[in-house]
């Protein structure tokens, strides 16, 4: 399991023999790498951390206040504009939003989960719908396509 053994021992906690977290390179920084072939929709973990007001670069928002720390698993997602997994504070899980095969990289979309970010930062995803400057949704500005975009990615 990634995380520590004080978090408990839930079977749907990342797993050591699944994810690594690894350097994907100097620009991109730490990344989680899945071992594994996941199908759309798939569960692919629950998650746990320490629930903080402070905004870091490893923390997921929950509500107005307060964040997710993660150090192990969750914080190390990296952003895409294009994410192959969704991340659902709610519910604490993360899910494939398309197949992802084994020995890649996981991606989410940091505005799915911020409204604002720890740090502002421009993108180089590369996907056809790059945004460019990654901002969190308080900070972007409200379009319809955004709006939309948006929507699909936090869930109903």
């Amino acid at each position: 399991m990634l995380y520590p053994k004080e978090y408990g021992d839930d079977p749907w906690f990342p797993q050591a023999k699944d994810f690594k977290v690894v350097d994907k390179n100097g620009i991109e920084g730490k990344g989680v790498f899945c071992y594994k072939p996941f199908k759309k929709g798939e569960l692919l973990a629950k998650i746990h951390g320490e629930v903080t007001q402070e905004i870091t670069q490893h923390t997921l928002q929950i509500d107005e206040t307060n964040h997710l720390l993660d150090l192990y698993f969750v914080g190390y997602l990296l952003h895409s504009c294009n994410p192959n997994v969704i991340v659902d504070m709610k519910n604490r899980t993360v899910r494939a939003l398309r197949q992802i095969k084994a020995n890649s990289f996981l991606y989410m979309d940091y505005a799915s989960t911020e409204d604002v970010l720890y740090k502002q930062f421009h993108c180089s995803c590369g996907s056809a719908n790059c945004r460019g400057l990654i901002l969190g949704r308080k900070e972007m500005p409200l379009t319809n396509e955004t709006l939309s975009s948006l929507k699909k990615l936090s869930g109903p």
